[in-house]
């Protein structure tokens, strides 16, 4: 089994090189990667095939945040012995991107989706799942992952008006590439598989019964996923993916699914933010006053915009939702930091020299 067709290239031939003597040297390591995530154990392709990992002992105590373990995409370090016996993940080499959220619950915590990412199809149906003000919030997600963002909207043989629809994607997401698909027509098979290029790794993205599953399928010539319907008085969908898979497909390009999301909350900074409203960023760089809110300051370009009907209100909106919601989110983060830190100064250590009150 080739690494090549699950992305190995001489890039993280280079990483793999300087890792290595990272790594204890009585350890017999081997390159993998991460192709699907179940909680407590995980997948891993290795050049001998595919098996059972799970990270090390040591890797979890040394590791303070989850987010920072194996995730689906990773390139490891893992170590085996035998076909029958679970292999042992002792590093993770660095991510050139990550795709994460703010996990579900009051814990101020980041759950990875997939690491190594190129592209991102942010997925929505051409049907009552379509809905502009979420995907903004994708694209915030994406531009603050450091990957390239596509707007796929599936099911077009469903839509009686699918070029209406592109076009209000496109006013939201300026120099966002929007594809219309259809995988029972067949419509705009051939711009996805624009993207599937040797060494390129490419996840999907987007809310329960959007079409994901479906576009795998379509994109791998295979049933590699389970697809279901979906409830017709409200479009919503089951979780038809319960986990983060990797597959490989055609021109040794790699795909990523991942599960259905209820609702998405943000995890990044500011920068992607700026990216997905670069508009408005722009409107307000005109603003009269450099800390002008765009509420009721005179001078305002941004509320001239809105009255104009350059810019619409509904957008604008949006806007200050999240940069409300990322401001409350980069407070909560730096005061966990703070603590983090402040655990760290105060913790005392055992005769071993290992710290006794980590908390997992």
């Amino acid at each position: 089994m080739h690494l090549e067709k699950y992305g190995w290239s001489e890039t993280w031939q280079q990483q793999w090189e300087q890792l290595v003597d990272t790594v204890a040297r009585d350890t017999e390591i081997k390159p993998a990667r991460v192709t699907a995530d179940f909680g407590q154990k995980m997948k891993i392709m290795t050049s001998e095939g595919e098996r059972w990992a799970a990270p090390s002992g040591k890797l979890r105590h040394e590791t303070l945040e989850a987010a920072e373990l194996p995730a689906v995409g990773d390139w490891v370090a893992a170590a085996y012995s035998n076909a029958a016996d679970d292999a042992v993940i002792h590093a993770v080499l660095p991510r050139k991107s990550r795709i994460s959220r703010q996990a579900a619950g009051f814990e101020t915590k980041e759950q990875m989706i997939a690491a190594n990412v190129d592209t991102l199809f942010l997925v929505q149906a051409l049907n009552g799942d379509f809905n502009v003000r979420r995907m903004e919030r994708y694209l915030v997600m994406a531009w603050n992952s450091g990957v390239d963002p596509v707007i796929v909207l599936s099911k077009s043989d469903l839509c009686p008006d699918p070029d209406g629809y592109a076009a209000q994607m496109e006013m939201a997401a300026p120099g966002v590439p929007v594809l219309i698909v259809s995988a029972w027509d067949g419509r705009g098979r051939d711009r996805l598989e624009a993207y599937l290029q040797k060494g390129r790794t490419v996840a999907l993205t987007g809310s329960s019964g959007c079409g994901k599953s479906t576009i795998v399928n379509w994109l791998s010539g295979e049933e590699l996923q389970t697809t279901q319907g979906i409830r017709e008085d409200d479009s919503r969908g089951r979780h038809t993916t319960t986990h983060r898979q990797l597959f490989p497909l055609l021109h040794d390009a790699v795909l990523v699914d991942t599960p259905g999301m209820r609702e998405l909350s943000l995890w990044s900074d500011e920068s992607g933010t700026e990216a997905t409203f670069a508009d408005i960023e722009s409107l307000a760089a005109q603003c009269r006053f450099a800390d002008c809110q765009h509420m009721r300051e005179e001078g305002c370009a941004v509320k001239e915009a809105v009255s104009s009907g350059a810019l619409s209100a509904p957008r604008l909106d949006s806007y200050r939702k999240m940069k409300r919601e990322l401001e409350y989110q980069n407070r909560k983060e730096k005061e966990k930091a703070r603590k983090v830190k402040a655990g760290k100064n105060s913790r005392s250590y055992g005769s071993t020299g290992w710290r006794h009150d980590m908390e997992w």
